[in-house]
């Protein structure tokens, strides 16, 4: 019986020193100075730190750091201090042990990197900061003085989306929204490519679970013309190739499920239209005795003999790489049958480099003097990090700004060339050249001629900044740049300015309590915010200190009378009604002060709820059968939000405690206005047909309607009442056979 009961308990201590071993043998794969004692000490005080803790999924814990550590090594290519360190990354945060205990085992590197890895227990600036952001803002701290904790993190993190399956779908749609907001871009930014992709798939996977597998069957169907045509398109490549005397090799490369959906969704497109799909990838080893760069256009030189090259899908990152260290030259040409495919020219550094990311850029550097403009980027977080928003949220904006964006290139005056964010203005490149150029900046010269601080600069444009001792920078500025350094340097300055009026705007406030004798506490500050539609104190103060508040309210009718519920608000439905539904679009509802919401259990949208314990956010509108979830408010009200709305993204990776996954029933007494447009040949009768298909066969109501026409092609824009998604793609099915229709789809102003 004795034995029974020690045979799991024996399985499991065999699959932990298993994965061990595979680690190591992973390890030893690489050219990484051999300390296997250093990581074998490492794995055995993690382990019995970790002792008899399990995860989610039931597995031992200890299977996470290990994971984590093989990601480490294998994926970015990271050595022993980073192996170590993802080995203790949780045992300071899950268990009795210091910092200052891993600093006496493993010395102060392992230290500092365990210590910028383990989460802080709680904000630090104020009541509404998000933890979410302060965790990550102490990240970001930490990564100015070693890129290693970071790389560590998004090792963590791919490991957590690759596990999800076994967490709640409220946790789910926090981690995945809060991966594809920070954790993506942050990959993508340090030239993770590989796990940039699989971030962004993963979170799309458990945001949109139905429609991913939908574009997933669809790339499984059309697998095999694909491997066909791969086949057909690379067989002269190979043999051209192999007639200048490279070594080389080619890889197929599908465009993720994610970017297909993004293309799909910005574009408003067909699956089926997505033409650029299948990518061919070349990588090979350099000759002796010429530079990387001449092989590159020699190589785009012999294919473009083979098939014509698009003269407008040349992208050269050879001559002036990405500032994420990338290096490549990409050229679309004409293949068989009419389709154009995207070829990336690699040599074997720059593919290490786009595979490896951080790690191989600066394995492969030359010395001091070879600053990349990664190198650069790091400069300017570790400046941002100097003076940084008071406001952790706000910081994460910030932050993000200077994540995502591709790049342009500009010139100074006298020549020199300077790498900005596509989209910078002339005061964003006034800031990049020096902070005081930025503040005193009153106009450019571009390309010789006189243009406005908000003028949107393009690659190979000449920039001459112009000053003035008299200038100072003005609120619109915000609106002005793009780029986070500017934006942070600005709001430095404005915070400065500002603070002595919200100091002056608090005082108001308490006086204007006082006087009715009430304090400052929180709940009475949170009915204050609502009231005046803010929802940050900082904000209110500040309004309240320029004068631009009637502070009468507080004591005419914020606080009327002693008795007053705290809790009463007023919802104005954002949907109008049908036939069935009595509620007008602009007449109030009262609502009852709601209990408190179960946000472990998924929150059931019901006809006869809305309005009551939910709403519609209006910012994107969502309808029933949308994918959407839940994001409870200080008074317990659910609002309801489409999955991808930007807001939710921001939602989900700042307050992912207050969500909560939502599911429809069946909806068909509430009428909601969406928008329909449809694109076909301007044929007389056509008009007539669509109006037949709404109004007759779908007994649809239509409260809108715009046309445009041009060349005999017309778009035209309905807006049509409907209960739910089903109805929409109804009339989009019937819509689409009238033969003149070429498409039609649901759009959102």
């Amino acid at each position: 019986m004795l034995l029974k009961e020690e045979l799991p308990l024996l399985t499991e201590e065999e699959q932990i020193q298993n994965e061990f071993e595979s680690l190591l043998e992973d390890y030893r794969h690489t050219n990484h100075r051999q300390k296997i004692e250093l990581i074998t000490k490492a794995f055995i005080f993690a382990n019995t730190a970790h002792k008899g803790i399990k995860r989610r999924s039931g597995e031992p814990y200890i299977m996470h750091p290990l994971a984590v550590a093989r990601i480490v090594v294998r994926e970015i290519g990271l050595g022993s201090t980073s192996i170590c360190s993802a080995l203790l990354h949780d045992v300071v945060e899950d268990t009795d042990y210091t910092v200052e205990d891993i600093e006496n085992l493993f010395g102060t590197k392992i230290a500092q990197i365990v210590d910028g890895l383990t989460k802080i227990s709680g904000g630090v600036f104020n009541e509404i900061a998000s933890e979410q952001a302060e965790n990550f803002r102490k990240l970001l701290l930490t990564m100015s003085d070693d890129i290693r904790v970071i790389l560590i993190k998004i090792a963590d993190r791919l490991h957590n989306m690759r596990t999800l399956g076994s967490m709640p779908p409220a946790k789910q749609y926090k981690i995945a929204g809060e991966t594809n907001y920070i954790y993506a871009p942050l990959a993508h930014r340090l030239g993770l490519f590989r796990i940039k992709n699989e971030l962004e798939n993963l979170s799309f996977k458990y945001e949109h679970p139905e429609t991913y597998y939908q574009i997933e069957k669809k790339l499984a169907v059309d697998e095999e013309a694909r491997n066909l045509f791969f086949k057909e398109f690379s067989a002269p490549i190979r043999r051209k190739l192999g007639e200048m005397g490279y070594e080389f090799f080619l890889k197929e490369r599908i465009k993720s499920i994610y970017s297909i959906w993004n293309k799909m969704s910005t574009r408003n497109i067909p699956f089926e239209e997505v033409y650029d799909i299948l990518a061919l990838r070349i990588v090979f080893k350099p000759k002796p005795g010429m530079s990387e760069k001449d092989q590159c256009w020699m190589l785009y030189s012999s294919l473009t003999e083979i098939y014509k090259p698009h003269p407008e899908r040349i992208r050269d990152w050879v001559s002036n790489p990405k500032a994420n260290g990338y290096e490549a030259l990409h050229v679309t040409v004409m293949g068989p049958h009419g389709r154009w495919v995207e070829i990336q020219i690699r040599s074997e550094r720059m593919n290490d480099i786009a595979e490896k990311g951080l790690a191989a850029h600066w394995k492969y550097k030359s010395g001091e003097a070879d600053e990349s403009e990664l190198d650069k980027w790091m400069k300017t977080i570790k400046e941002l990090l100097e003076n940084p928003e008071p406001n952790a949220i706000d910081f994460m904006d910030t932050f993000k700004l200077n994540l995502f964006a591709s790049e342009i290139f500009v010139f100074t005056p006298k020549g020199e060339i300077k790498t900005l964010a596509s989209g910078s203005t002339a005061l964003d490149f006034a800031f990049d050249l020096h902070s005081d150029l930025g503040m005193r900046c009153i106009g450019a010269k571009v390309n010789h001629k006189l243009v406005p601080l908000s003028y949107k600069l393009n690659s190979g444009d000449q920039v001459e900044i112009l000053t003035s001792k008299k200038q100072s920078p003005q609120p619109e500025w915000l609106d002005y740049v793009t780029t986070a350094r500017a934006k942070a340097k600005l709001r430095a300055h404005f915070k400065r300015e500002e603070k002595s009026l919200m100091i002056d705007g608090q005082k108001k406030i308490e006086d204007a309590l006082a006087a009715i004798n009430l304090k400052p506490e929180n709940e009475i500050m949170v009915r204050i915010m609502n009231h005046y539609k803010f929802s940050q104190k900082n904000a209110l103060f500040l309004q309240a200190g320029k004068g631009l508040l009637n502070l009468e309210d507080i004591s005419k009718v914020i606080f009327k009378t002693k008795n007053q519920n705290v809790f009463v608000k007023y919802l104005r439905m954002p949907f109008v009604g049908s036939t069935d539904n009595k509620q007008t679009k602009n007449e109030p509802v009262e609502l009852v002060p709601s209990t408190k919401v179960d946000r472990k259990k998924t929150f059931i949208l019901s006809e006869e709820n809305a309005g009551i314990t939910y709403k519609f956010a209006e910012c994107c509108h969502p309808i029933p059968g949308d994918d959407v979830l839940g994001y409870v408010d200080d008074s317990e009200m659910v609002i309801i939000h489409k999955r991808q709305c930007p807001t939710t993204a921001k939602l989900k990776s700042n307050y992912g405690e207050r969500l909560v996954s939502a599911q429809w029933i069946t909806h068909k007494a509430l009428s909601f206005v969406e928008i329909l447009e449809i694109k076909g040949i301007d044929k007389k009768g056509v008009m007539i047909e669509i109006l037949k298909v709404i109004t007759e066969r779908y007994g649809g109501n239509i409260s809108k309607i715009n046309i445009e026409t041009d060349a005999g092609i017309f778009v035209g824009r309905f807006h049509i009442y409907v209960h739910d998604t089903e109805d929409i793609e109804t009339l989009c099915k019937n819509i689409i056979k009238i033969k003149e229709v070429n498409s039609v789809q649901r759009v959102q102003e």
